[in-house]
């Protein structure tokens, strides 16, 4: 199935891509610029991103359910994402306020 008109880019493709990314690190937050960016594409109207994300969920759920991944893993992937959050918390106390305008 098509998923991005503007690129011709279809779901086995995307699932290919998100599946390889997973063989690198498994408890990798996935977003859809990661997908692109790893397939050499970018997004251009950006309207096939939530189909991207659906299925960037999908995959990884299906590529969890194939290894069995266990408790301790989640546990110490979401202590990962958290630590990520963390790191680029201030690039968003850097960025301008809305009541900080300019002219």
């Amino acid at each position: 199935m098509l998923v991005c008109s503007c690129n011709y880019i279809t779901d086995r493709e995307i699932r290919d891509v998100i599946n390889g990314l997973l063989d690198e690190d498994c408890w990798q937050l996935i977003v859809p610029a990661k997908v692109y960016h790893a397939m050499q594409k970018r997004g251009r109207c950006c309207g096939c991103f939530p189909n991207v994300v659906d299925l960037i969920i999908r995959t990884t759920e299906e590529y969890h359910a194939r290894r069995h991944s266990t408790e301790a893993e989640v546990v110490d992937y979401m202590s990962r994402l958290r630590k990520f959050h963390e790191d680029n918390r201030r690039a968003d106390i850097e960025r301008r306020q809305k009541s900080h305008r300019a002219a």
